[in-house]
């Protein structure tokens, strides 16, 4: 976390407006409390409306990256942007989409770190190149694509672009953890 407090308050259901109320509420899952990221991000409507539909497409099955592989790229990019917020709620999607705790873990040790399979090696050396240099060698490239076909390999860009910008607001705007969340002793604020 870089911020211990949040420069953009959430939206308060009081406060918001008719537009901010159906934004919150049109993805919320009955009887669960609506996360402090969509309440931080309705305070741009506008913004907020467009970013979502992106957003959508990245989490569902158009996305061809199956859930799993898809979850090592988000955390990976969550861990080396140093998003708190990113990171804790993806571990949690992670271990629903396949992932283990000690897999969860060796993420952050990275491509190198022993046990991973050479596919998920490649999701992680795309990340990190995605991260470093905004490109992936073709060394990577090459290694993705014996594993993934070239719609999946889009995918992987694709998904790293927006957990980079969901992990600059959420540090930027200091989206503060849920009700009952944790957060990672490796991402503490500094």
């Amino acid at each position: 976390m870089r911020l211990t407090k949040p420069r953009i308050e959430p939206v308060s259901d009081e406060a918001a407006t008719e537009e901010q109320r159906e934004l919150l509420y049109e993805r919320a899952e009955p009887g669960k409390p609506v996360l402090n990221v969509f309440r931080t991000m309705v305070a741009a409507p506008k913004a907020a409306k467009g970013f979502l539909a992106w957003g959508r497409y990245v989490l569902s099955k158009k996305n061809d990256l199956p859930p799993r592989e898809r979850e090592i790229v988000i955390l990976r990019i969550g861990f080396l942007c140093r998003s708190g917020y990113e990171w804790t709620q993806h571990h949690r999607i992670g271990l629903t989409a396949g992932l283990t705790t000690e897999e969860i873990e060796r993420i952050k040790k990275g491509a190198d770190a022993p046990g991973w399979s050479e596919a998920d090696q490649a999701l992680i050396r795309a990340a990190d190149e995605l991260h470093h240099d905004q490109f992936i060698t073709d060394a990577t490239w090459a290694m993705l694509g014996r594993h993934f076909t070239q719609k999946q390999q889009m995918d992987v860009v694709f998904t790293v672009g927006q957990y980079t910008q969901v992990s600059m607001f959420l540090n930027t705007f200091g989206v503060q953890l849920d009700e009952g969340q944790t957060l990672d002793p490796d991402l503490k604020a500094y």
